[in-house]
């Protein structure tokens, strides 16, 4: 099978790894695997590079009540063990199997399939992603974890999960966040589009922290996010000589870097005027000429 027919099936998720993807593996001893698809819960184990780390225990008690009336509706997807002849990584499935084990079950179903790490990665990555099921930190790790071991370029990783490579390259950019801002996406106290503000803003933990104080929005956000510090030399004497402007022209001033999350100057002169849109990055760029399109 070539790499880009690979490609093109992972592409589709973990529909195509179930009913597609590969052969059965044929594990080295005897497989542990029952007629019915089922295998002992103890010969299963975590994926130690699941891109998913975070396990709500609240999620894990509801989803356990639920197999211990219902059992396992969708099987686990596994690969043999690379390293433990006989055992079973998983794939696909982690918050089933650990909800089973704490609903008590001994034996859960099991579809194998013999995949490489590449591969095994790819697809954790894309069910966990298509089920929202990782938080912003997770998904960047896991996409950086590809490019990483695996040499992918964002267009790559944008084929593969289904993503555009924009969405691919802003969600790598939360990793140049300082871990606070981190715990505060794993937790849901901040979202990814606030965060992605922050990337660029000088005192990022301080403006995350006035962001989910004050609720703002993400528009707000960036409009503080480019804001400096302190004025320069230059804006101080540029105010001090310029006339000061009349309480619409800076209402409609804020408005519109409220609206566009980008500092907007108004500047009257004796016939028409001008507006300047500062912007700090090209990415703010390119969704300032995004959104002119879309208003056309």
């Amino acid at each position: 099978m070539s790499e880009d027919q690979s490609r093109k099936r992972l592409g589709r998720g973990l529909a195509a790894l179930i009913g597609e993807i590969d052969r059965p593996a044929a594990p080295e001893k005897p497989s542990a695997v029952a007629a019915d698809g089922k295998v002992p819960i103890e010969f299963v184990s975590p994926n130690p590079k699941n891109p998913r780390r975070h396990f709500g225990d609240a999620e894990l008690t509801d989803l356990a009540q639920s197999i211990r009336e219902h059992g396992v509706v969708q099987p686990v997807v596994a690969r043999p063990s690379p390293s433990q002849p006989g055992r079973y990584e998983i794939i696909a499935g982690e918050r089933r199997w650990r909800a089973a084990q704490r609903a008590g079950l001994t034996e859960i179903p099991l579809i194998v399939r013999d995949v490489n790490d590449r591969t095994a990665l790819e697809l954790a990555i894309i069910e966990n992603v298509q089920r929202a099921d990782l938080n912003p930190v997770e998904e960047a790790q896991g996409y950086q974890q590809l490019i990483d071991e695996h040499g992918y370029t964002h267009a790559d990783l944008g084929q593969v999960i289904g993503k555009s490579r924009s969405h691919v390259a802003n969600t790598l950019r939360l990793l140049k966040l300082p871990n606070v801002i981190h715990d505060m996406l794993v937790h849901g106290d901040l979202s990814a589009g606030h965060a992605r503000t922050l990337v660029t803003a000088e005192d990022p933990a301080g403006l995350a922290k006035r962001i989910v104080k004050e609720g703002l929005s993400v528009r707000q956000a960036e409009a503080l996010a480019q804001m400096p510090a302190g004025p320069t030399p230059t804006k101080v004497k540029s105010a001090a000589s310029a006339p000061e402007k009349d309480p619409d022209t800076l209402a409609l001033e804020k408005l519109m870097t409220n609206t566009i999350g980008m500092i907007v100057t108004i500047e009257h002169k004796a016939k028409g005027g001008s507006i300047r849109i500062d912007y700090r990055t090209l990415e703010q760029l390119d969704e300032l000429c995004r959104r002119l399109k879309d208003e056309r």
